[in-house]
């Protein structure tokens, strides 16, 4: 008999997270079969996945800082002075590679060391361009690439919130960078017009003792793909991933998680939740976590729930947990689809209650958990009159 348990202690199975390359060329344009495509709508993508020219013209970014953030526009060739000891920046797949090599410059975003933020900073994204006439991918389509850059240097703490309205069609790469001591809440709002569509990747490094509490609020778009990756370089390390997702008719809302736990005594915890109704509405949440045989003491857990408010919605929710190593804390993983509890809904009508009213406090009750954690009242109410707005 073979003895397979160093491959499989070594060698995780999963091939799909790769190092990544700078290169477009070196990843093949998606044909849709493939793992990491098979649940997105190539077809409404517009050529981004392609070879839809990318300018930087259909998309504005205004900072308003807290006062002791700094914020500068740097070309990408000085990615490393800025951050000499930041990992390199590396897309995992064509969309992001495109964008990371169209991009010309990058919005950045640094908080000093030790400086403690007294207000949260606010990055204005506004898409300017609706798409044209053409076909998907054709003249006529304005795309844009972006780069932003956000560095907590050690013992920083600041909240930064990306604020994204308007129409777009937009591939852009987030850098999170949380140095050692480091504590950053980041609130991603993807509040954009009806006919955007946007591809993102947000890749979080986390020094030692760093926390990251990260909020990714999808309600606008036509369809958004987000794909938030995390990574420790350092013992102590703590993400903390919160997910809020309302897909309406016709909207394909997409978040494809990866936490990669390569360093010993980390944690991460991923809680993300979706409502969808309507017509053809899509949500689609894919939660990847690797823990390496050198990842000891890791602690993770991750959830996704999922409120199906009529029959022609349609949900995915694929939580993947590989573990390479017996020594942690804990992992796990869970995630559900269904409708509103019929025994909710009963207990508030017994109390007098109107269906309606009732089934509009069972699901704000449901999101309520995630958004009364966001720190930032303004945008809370935002979030919480949004969805107050689908639900009406």
């Amino acid at each position: 008999m073979s003895n397979l348990s160093g491959a499989v202690e070594t060698a995780p199975v999963s091939s799909l997270h790769r190092s990544g390359s700078v290169s477009p060329d070196d990843f093949p344009v998606p044909g849709g079969r493939e793992e990491e495509w098979r649940f997105t709508p190539l077809n409404r993508l517009r050529g981004l996945h392609k070879d839809a020219e990318l300018g930087s013209s259909g998309v504005t970014v205004e900072v308003e800082a807290a006062p002791e953030v700094e914020v500068e526009r740097i070309d990408l060739s000085e990615r490393e002075r800025l951050i000499p000891n930041g990992a390199p920046f590396l897309p995992v797949d064509r969309v992001s590679a495109r964008a990371f090599a169209a991009a010309t410059e990058a919005t950045v975003i640094s908080v000093p060391k030790e400086a403690v933020a007294s207000a949260p900073t606010y990055v204005r994204v506004t898409g300017t361009s609706a798409p044209g006439e053409a076909g998907p991918g054709e003249a006529g389509t304005v795309a844009t690439a972006g780069h932003l850059i956000i560095d907590v240097q050690p013992y920083g703490r600041a909240t930064v919130v990306i604020d994204q309205r308007g129409s777009a069609t937009y591939a852009d790469n987030v850098e999170i960078h949380v140095a050692d001591g480091g504590d950053l809440t980041v609130v991603a709002l993807a509040d954009w017009a009806g006919d955007t569509v946007q591809v993102v990747h947000h890749v979080a490094t986390l020094g030692r003792d760093a926390h990251l509490a990260h909020y990714a609020v999808t309600l606008g778009g036509s369809l958004v793909r987000l794909s938030p990756v995390v990574r420790y370089a350092g013992p102590g390390g703590d993400a903390e991933l919160y997910g809020i997702t309302f897909a309406d008719a016709g909207q394909h809302l997409e978040a494809r998680l990866f936490v990669d736990h390569d360093t010993p005594n980390c944690r991460s915890r991923v809680r993300y939740k979706g409502a969808l109704s309507g017509s053809g509405a899509r949500t689609v949440w894919i939660g990847d976590v690797l823990i390496r045989p050198e990842a000891t003491g890791t602690d993770s857990y991750e959830y996704n729930r999922n409120l199906i408010l009529t029959d022609e919605a349609h949900a995915d929710s694929v939580p993947n947990l590989e573990i390479l190593t017996g020594e942690i804390v804990g992992a796990g993983h869970a995630s559900a689809n269904g409708r509103l509890e019929d025994e909710h809904l009963f207990y508030l009508q017994s109390r007098g209650i109107p269906f309606d009213e009732a089934r509009r406090l069972v699901i704000q009750g449901f999101f309520g958990e995630l958004i009364d954690k966001i720190g930032v009242p303004d945008v809370r109410e935002r979030i919480a009159g949004a969805i107050e707005g689908e639900l009406s």
